[in-house]
C-alpha cells in the first residue's frame, strides 16, 4: 500500500530542495557582490598584465615599432634611451603610407625633434601591416647591419606580444630588451575608464590571440648561427 500523504500535504524532500535552492541563490549573490568589490583591483591586474619594462642594457640598437600615437611617446622613450647612452643608433620602423612617405619619415622627425642627431637615425621603411609582418621585416636589418643586442621600445600596452613576437621572428643568438613607452592614450590603472582605452586593450587581447596561434611552431631558442637573407627595404641613415 502507498504510504499515506501527510496531514498537511507538505512532503519533506520538497522542503529540502526548497532550502537548496535557496543557499544557491544566496551563495550566488555574495559572489557576484565580492566581484563587485573587487572588480577594480582585477581591471587594473588585467590593464598591467601586457606591459612588459625591462631594464635596458648596452645594445647595438634601439629599434622603436612602428604606428606610434599622435603624440609621439615611443620617439620619446626612444630618444631618452639615445640620450641616456644605451645604443649608438635609433630605428625608426614604419610602414608605407603612399609610395613615396612612410610612417618612418614622421618618426625620424620626432626623434630629432627630441634630441636625437639626424645622423644617428636609420629610417626604416617597410610594407608591414602588422607586427608579425613588421619583426620579420626588422629581421633583415638586424642581419644585414650585424647587431647582435637589440633595444625595443614600443608602446607600453603593446610590449608583451611585442617581445612574443620579436623573441621568435629576430635571428637566433639576439639579445632582446623591450622597454615600454607610457602611452597617453592608455593607463593601466585606469583604461576601462575611456573608449580608446579598452579598444586598445581588446585589441592587445585578440592581437595576443592570433600571435600565439601564428607562431605555435616557433620558438624563443638563441644560437649563435646568424640567419642571412636579402635586404630590399628602405633604408636611410
Amino acid at each position: 500500500m502507498a504510504p499515506s500523504p501527510r496531514p498537511n500535504g507538505f512532503d519533506p524532500a520538497q522542503r529540502g530542495g526548497i532550502l537548496f535552492r535557496l543557499m544557491f541563490l544566496v551563495f550566488l549573490l555574495c559572489a557576484l557582490f565580492a566581484l563587485y568589490l573587487v572588480r577594480r583591483p582585477m581591471y587594473r591586474l588585467a590593464g598591467h598584465f601586457w606591459v612588459v619594462d625591462e631594464a635596458p642594457v648596452a645594445s647595438d640598437a634601439i629599434v622603436m615599432l612602428g604606428d606610434d600615437n599622435y603624440n609621439g611617446d615611443r620617439a620619446a622613450r626612444a630618444a631618452e634611451l639615445f640620450k641616456a647612452g644605451w645604443a649608438p643608433v635609433v630605428v625608426a620602423s614604419g610602414r608605407y603610407l603612399r609610395p613615396y612617405a612612410s610612417i618612418a619619415e614622421l618618426e625620424e622627425h620626432d626623434l630629432i625633434e627630441h634630441g636625437v642627431p639626424r645622423g644617428a637615425v636609420v629610417r626604416y621603411a617597410h610594407f608591414a601591416e602588422n607586427t608579425r609582418d613588421e619583426a620579420f621585416e626588422l629581421r633583415e636589418l638586424i642581419v644585414e647591419r650585424g647587431w647582435k643586442r637589440i633595444l625595443l621600445v614600443t608602446s607600453d600596452y603593446h610590449t608583451r606580444r611585442a617581445r612574443y613576437i620579436c623573441a621568435r621572428a629576430f635571428p637566433p643568438g639576439t639579445i632582446l630588451r623591450v622597454v615600454a613607452a607610457r602611452d597617453s592614450e592608455y593607463d593601466p590603472d585606469r583604461w576601462w575608464h575611456t573608449r580608446q582605452g579598452q579598444k586598445l586593450f581588446f585589441h592587445e587581447v585578440v592581437g595576443m590571440v592570433v600571435a600565439l596561434w601564428e607562431m605555435r611552431h616557433t620558438s624563443p631558442e638563441p644560437s649563435d648561427s646568424a640567419w642571412v637573407g636579402p635586404v630590399h627595404r628602405s633604408v636611410a641613415a
